[in-house]
């Protein structure tokens, strides 16, 4: 695989039931028609995430269903929803088998093999902090989970449920929020358990090319001690990271196989050093939200190994859609410098259409929501363009522009990335403010025998031809109306 690929989440159960509707019959995994796979492979794509393949929860839906909240969300994204239309989280996994709504068990492997033959990968759910609240194990193997105290019962009824009237398990909770009422949470002390979730673990690697970890730092022992410690008195607190036995344990069967962890809090690079691939970036997605492109350009300066191992984003199924966060023009500027910038670059089912409206995840049922042709237009040339080798195995150099006079400082608001591949050299630029903004910048690569520097704009397919000394000496003028990108390939002429 590509050392920057490109990932693509679709939501398996939405995904689905569009296409059912499209081709006018009921499809499963295996007889989605092979233009639907050939569509993303065309677009440059190396990971399909199927996000929400296993199967659900009864007790989760249950609770779906009754949550006020949710409720709320359903009317919002879905005017006219039924309980049909509602399956329960996919974060709430009952068992790791595809979901019958998806197709037979065999027919996992099988899309396996239909999207390796295309050169795409196959990403799947694996969920290490907790399981649904009435998974076959709360019953015949409780004491893989946190149990609580009537002690703790009393203190924190929300927190726990009983299985079956005699004990008390957790729900999983992030510290920061209320219980997730549709989950147990596991006891990561227990050797019994981190066993299981490897052998889990296991069996999805027979039929995925890797797995994106759900809450991934959840599973680090101080988290869990700093969350659970004060609740799990019993058991020996591990000498080992559950993330560093699971990874080594998969890779030595599957050496390719690839992990991405959701995470947050700054435990990043602690995730990348047990062994994970790429982690989530959301520091990254929250300036380019709201912050300047000083601090943008700061946090990419942060050193390279994190930056390779970093995986960006605008949009995904937990965030609201990139329209809508961001406007229309930004958003267009800041998938730009997400997708120019080292790391996995992930997409998210509806981004590349410009939908709006971002759907629960218990729902599997999509309203009607028109394309937008200009957001198409836009994304298939800059996918076009990012298909270059040079994005994907060439050498990043972030770029920084200056400016030669006295006036407004507007060059501080240019975003470049240069990416060097051989002799070839990319760059893409982008003023990433609602003001003009002009600056110069100096080309990473010396072109010591030509006479002429060759521009092509690769959004326009415009060619400009510089005096190779001069642009060597002072650099490439830059004038960037706001929100504009640039991206252009440079070559050295006689």
């Amino acid at each position: 695989m590509r050392h920057h690929p490109h990932l693509y989440e679709l939501n398996a159960r939405v995904f689905l039931a569009r296409l059912s509707e499209k081709h006018r019959r009921i499809l499963t995994l295996a007889t989605i028609p092979e233009e639907e796979w050939q569509f993303l492979a065309s677009k440059g794509f190396d990971l399909v995430w199927l996000m929400g393949v296993w199967e659900r929860s009864p007790g989760a839906r249950h609770r779906a269903l009754l949550d006020p909240y949710l409720r709320q969300e359903y009317d919002s994204a879905l005017p006219g929803w039924t309980e049909e239309d509602v399956a329960g989280s996919p974060y709430a996994i009952y068992a790791y088998e595809l979901d019958h709504a998806l197709g037979a068990p065999e027919e996992l492997p099988q899309l396996k093999a239909r999207l390796n033959h295309l050169g795409l990968r196959l990403m799947l759910d694996f969920v290490p902090n907790h399981l649904a609240l009435d998974h076959p194990w709360t019953l015949s193997n409780p004491h893989r989970f946190v149990r609580g105290s009537e002690e703790d019962v009393r203190s924190h009824p929300d927190w726990f449920f009983s299985p079956n009237g005699r004990i008390y398990l957790a729900h999983a909770k992030d510290p920061n929020f209320p219980p997730w009422t549709d989950s147990v949470q596991v006891n990561f002390r227990s050797p019994d358990l981190r066993e299981a979730l490897i052998s889990e673990l296991l069996r999805i690697s027979e039929v995925a090319d890797g797995v994106r970890c759900d809450m991934a730092m959840l599973a680090l022992n101080h988290v869990f001690k700093e969350i659970w410690g004060n609740t799990v008195k019993d058991g020996v607190e591990p000498q080992t990271e559950f993330w560093s036995e699971a990874i080594s344990r998969v890779k030595r069967f599957h050496p390719d196989f690839l992990f991405l962890a959701e995470a947050y809090w700054g435990l990043e690079r602690e995730l990348q050093s047990l062994g994970f691939d790429f982690t989530y970036d959301k520091v990254f997605y929250d300036l380019l939200r709201s912050s300047t492109p000083k601090e943008i350009r700061s946090h990419l300066a942060i050193d390279n190994a994190y930056q390779r191992h970093s995986a960006r984003f605008i949009e995904n199924h937990d965030e609201p859609r990139a329209i809508g966060a961001f406007g229309l023009q930004r958003s267009l500027a800041a998938v730009v410098v997400m997708a120019t910038s080292p790391g996995l670059r992930f997409f998210h089912d509806g981004q590349l259409e410009g939908r709006s409206i971002r759907i629960p995840i218990q729902l599997v049922r999509e309203p009607e929501e028109p394309a937008n042709p200009e957001i198409i237009k836009f994304y298939d040339r800059l996918l076009a363009i990012c298909s270059a080798p040079a994005f994907h195995e060439g050498e990043w150099i972030q770029g920084e522009a200056s400016q030669k006079s006295a006036g407004p400082e507007t060059h501080l608001n240019l975003l470049s990335s240069f990416w060097r591949y051989g002799q070839q050299l990319k760059l893409a630029v982008v003023n990433y403010s609602p003001n003009p903004a002009q600056g110069w910048l100096k080309l990473p690569l010396q072109f010591k025998t030509a006479e002429r520097i060759v521009l092509l704009d690769e959004w326009t397919g415009l060619t400009a031809i510089y005096n190779a000394k001069e642009v060597q000496s002072q650099g490439l003028h830059m004038d960037l109306g706001p929100w504009q990108a640039r991206m252009m390939d440079i070559r050295a002429a006689q």
